[in-house]
């Protein structure tokens, strides 16, 4: 009561858990790029070039090995090369590109290779499948993102230099996507040759990973859930694990449409290598992409494990503001809103409201986090769950409302994935009344309409 606090995305709602929640999405944005762009299940062999190994972009490295790819980073900064190394994240570095190149044309394509330093503007032929950006790029006026060698004008003619690499290995057959950083925007801000032909000019040449890739993931309501055992034992955090995958197998045994299936897959497969690669530091805690039915579930078969007392300790529940309905952001989180509303921030604060009066023991509304000052609202919450019925009752207002206020939003702005998503979701609950949007049959209706 009475806190206030700086806390920006993940840590707003004080669940930060550590760099597991971005390893995640990572591996999830990686496997469903391979997917839209590529074509495959399987991204054995296929390379994905990308830059940037500190605090949030280090999980490239280690998500490219879980996803199964060549995963190429590049990065300037020596203590992060290195911290990333000794972690194990990163299997090689190099200066070399004649060396990089060479791993990359006969090496074995079981082997995972992250490499510090990749000139894209000198690729000399076809090699890469995937490509992205995730240094911090949102705050470029504020102090500490242009070398202080280079004037501010050089610096703008270096990312135009960059794009037009990029563009140049995207005519090569590479798919590049914006990864959430404001890359694309402060690279029409610099100049660069970043617009795309015939659009408007918040409109980019390359979206960005949620316009194309989770974007229609949220929009099924699968997103960042998490929780934190407070007992800080780790045979709590694998019985959550358990339980977890339990409840995601029996959903898919009970029979769920393809797409949805898909999401549930994968989350087991994290949940498996999510251990296996002991991505716990600090809190005992667990992040999985899960829709509204999956979260529910879990946190009553949580809850219940408490009161049991096969859990020692009450365990919060929580999720990073990047999900469905968590976050407004219009180059980012709700980059695929195409009605309009884009840039308005109803969507957070609905949910930061509306989460309050339906049993959350904390919420949380901040500015800023992940692509800068005046770009975004975050709407967050903490759920306590202590095994008793009170908690169970709380446990599914709120994650309902939650989850199905964004998916609306999603829906009425024209996702085909929200429609059928909260369509669903009304036929399973009948108090939830959703005004669902008429869809254009004919593109013609406006002008007729205006010539009348």
């Amino acid at each position: 009561m009475g806190v206030t606090m700086y806390g920006q995305m993940t840590a707003g709602s004080y669940c930060y858990i550590g760099p597991q929640g971005i390893v995640h999405g990572t591996v999830l944005t990686v496997l469903n790029a391979g997917r839209r762009y590529l074509g495959v299940e399987n991204l054995a062999g296929k390379v994905f070039v990308t830059s940037g190994l500190g605090g949030m972009s280090g999980a490239q490295a280690k998500a490219a090995v879980i996803a199964g790819c060549v995963g190429i980073i590049a990065e300037v900064d020596e203590a992060a090369l290195l911290k990333r190394h000794q972690q194990g994240w990163l299997m090689e570095i190099t200066s070399s590109l004649d060396h990089c190149i060479a791993q990359l044309r006969y090496g074995s394509i079981n082997t995972f290779l992250s490499l510090s330093t990749f000139p894209l503007s000198v690729c000399r032929e076809r090699l890469l499948d995937l490509g992205s950006d995730q240094t911090s790029c949102h705050n470029p006026f504020n102090g500490g993102y242009y070398p202080v060698q280079l004037s501010f004008k050089e610096c703008k003619e270096v990312l135009q230099l960059i794009l037009a690499a990029i563009n140049r290995l995207s005519d090569q057959g590479m798919f590049f996507w914006d990864y959430g950083n404001a890359f694309l925007l402060e690279a029409q801000r610099a100049g660069a040759d970043i617009e795309k032909r015939g659009a408007n000019k918040a409109e980019f040449r390359y979206p960005s990973y949620v316009q194309h890739i989770m974007g229609d993931i949220f929009s099924l309501g699968f997103g960042p859930f998490r929780w934190v055992c407070t007992s800080g034992n780790p045979e709590d955090l694998a019985t959550t694990d358990f339980i977890a995958k339990s409840v995601l197998e029996k959903a898919v045994l009970q029979g769920v449409t393809a797409s949805v299936k898909q999401q549930y897959s994968d989350n087991i497969r994290w949940i498996q290598e999510a251990r296996k690669h002991n991505l716990v530091v600090g809190s005992q805690a667990r992040i999985l992409y899960s829709d509204q039915k999956g979260r529910v579930a879990i946190a009553l078969a949580i809850n219940r494990s408490i009161a049991e007392g096969k859990i020692k300790a009450p365990v919060v529940l929580s999720r990073d503001h990047h999900d469905v309905s968590g976050t407004d952001s219009p180059y980012r989180e709700t980059s695929n809103i195409y009605d309009g509303s884009a840039f308005c921030a109803d969507m957070a604060v609905q949910n930061f409201v509306g989460d309050s009066f339906r049993g959350a023991t904390w919420v949380a509304l901040h500015n800023g986090g992940g692509v800068g000052w005046g770009e975004v609202i975050n709407g967050g919450f903490g759920l306590v769950l202590d095994g008793s019925a009170d908690a169970e009752e709380r446990a599914k207002m709120m994650l309902s409302w939650d989850v199905s206020n964004g998916v609306a939003r999603r829906c009425w702005s024209g996702n085909n994935n929200a429609y059928e998503t909260i369509c669903q979701a009304m036929q399973k609950d009948k108090k939830l009344k959703v005004t669902l949007p008429h869809k254009v049959v004919d593109d013609n209706i406006l002008e007729q309409a205006l010539s009348c």
